[in-house]
């Protein structure tokens, strides 16, 4: 996991968001060149990013999912 910039890069969240600002952004925009998934605060838009290999990102969306924490 390293800190990288999220300058030219496309910023999505997820549909159960309610735009009250307290969610996380992800972008898949460094996944074919890099093979990467870029996350952030929402509310903090120009705060660090991080960067996490794209399949660790995987096991976590996958782990959150089975835990049952999703909305």
């Amino acid at each position: 996991m390293t800190a990288g910039s999220s300058e030219g890069l496309r910023w999505f969240s997820s549909s159960h968001s309610n735009n009250g600002g307290d969610c996380v952004e992800a972008t898949a925009d460094l996944v074919t060149t890099e093979g990467a998934v870029s996350v952030r605060d929402s509310k903090a838009p120009a705060d660090a990013v991080l960067t996490l290999p794209a399949g660790a990102f995987a096991a976590f969306v996958a782990g959150v999912r089975e835990s049952g924490l999703t909305r």
